[in-house]
């Protein structure tokens, strides 16, 4: 580790850079072992201590510099980890700030480690079909926010991201390999008219077909009943459409069929929210009206 000293002689950016290297490995093992050598928090106080001396740095960002360094204590490292662990991230980031770099949701650092399956709770029947999901990031998002207010299945269209995508799987923090999820082979909602997808029998020829034959099924779409007065089902395959083009004709028309659309009542002048934010705002809708209904009851 490069000594303090010639630290403060490099070039200020060669410094900040440096410095940030420094902290962010120094979180890693933190974050990953839960304790470093003694004489590595004294060290990394004593680096915090030289950066507060910068000038160039903002007002706001040397009193948070000289916070951190009073969090960078060996006590706190051994009997406050939350707080030693805090102070390393701010400094970090105030360092990437500086020097003008940005951190990507997937490069956060977080404690490793599988999940317990043995702890996951369910309500039983609620699924979710995502319906050509574009991004790995949203795929992740969503297994994420499923999984917490506990849906029991999440089906994938065939043209899905891929929850085993890198990204994807950084997102959803472990909930890929405790959640219930199939990708399908066929498309489930077939148009009627369409005697292409017709054997010789006369019989749909899509196996997958059968997945949602009894449904019922609703949407997350547009021109909806609005989120407060949707009445949530104990069962149900919830649609969420891709990002650009929000539910496709068939699986749309599936959902009009059967419960109809939800939709968030929004009052800004965009008027429209991420596929993977919005998927979470009726998730917990979801999950809160059958959590207050006394005829459902969580699974394990």
């Amino acid at each position: 580790m490069i000594s303090l000293q010639k630290l403060a002689t490099l070039p200020r950016s060669q410094r900040l850079r440096k410095a940030a290297s420094i902290v962010r490995n120094a979180e890693h093992r933190f974050v990953v072992m839960g304790k470093l050598l003694s004489e590595e928090a004294e060290y990394l106080s004593n680096l915090v201590a030289l950066l507060a001396n910068d000038e160039r740095f903002s007002k706001a960002a040397t009193e948070a510099l000289e916070k951190s360094q009073s969090g960078l204590s060996v006590t706190n490292m051994e009997g406050n980890k939350k707080e030693f662990h805090r102070s390393l991230n701010t400094v970090y980031h105030i360092l990437l700030t500086e020097t003008g770099r940005c951190q990507a949701d997937w490069d956060f650092i977080e404690a490793t480690g599988a999940l317990d399956i043995s702890k996951r709770q369910f309500f039983s029947g609620m699924q979710i079909y995502l319906d050509d999901i574009r991004s790995p990031f949203n795929v992740g998002s969503m297994f994420r926010a499923a999984e917490s207010f506990g849906a029991e299945r999440i089906w994938l269209s065939p043209l899905c991201a891929d929850p085993r995508h890198k990204r994807a799987e950084r997102t959803a923090m472990g909930c890929v390999d405790i959640l219930s999820w199939e990708r399908l082979s066929r498309e489930p909602f077939i148009d009627p008219f369409d005697v292409q997808n017709e054997s010789k029998d006369g019989n749909k020829d899509n196996d997958t077909a059968c997945l949602f034959s009894e449904g019922p099924f609703f949407a997350l779409e547009t021109g909806g009943i609005s989120l407060p007065d949707f009445s949530f089902p104990a069962k149900a395959v919830m649609i969420v459409g891709s990002e650009e083009l929000g539910v496709s004709p068939h699986a749309l028309a599936a959902a009009d069929a059967s419960l109809g659309r939800v939709s968030i009542p929004s009052y800004g002048a965009k008027g429209s929210l991420n596929v993977s934010v919005a998927f979470g705002i009726v998730m917990q809708a979801w999950s809160a009206s059958l959590f207050e209904s006394y005829s459902i009851k969580l699974k394990q």
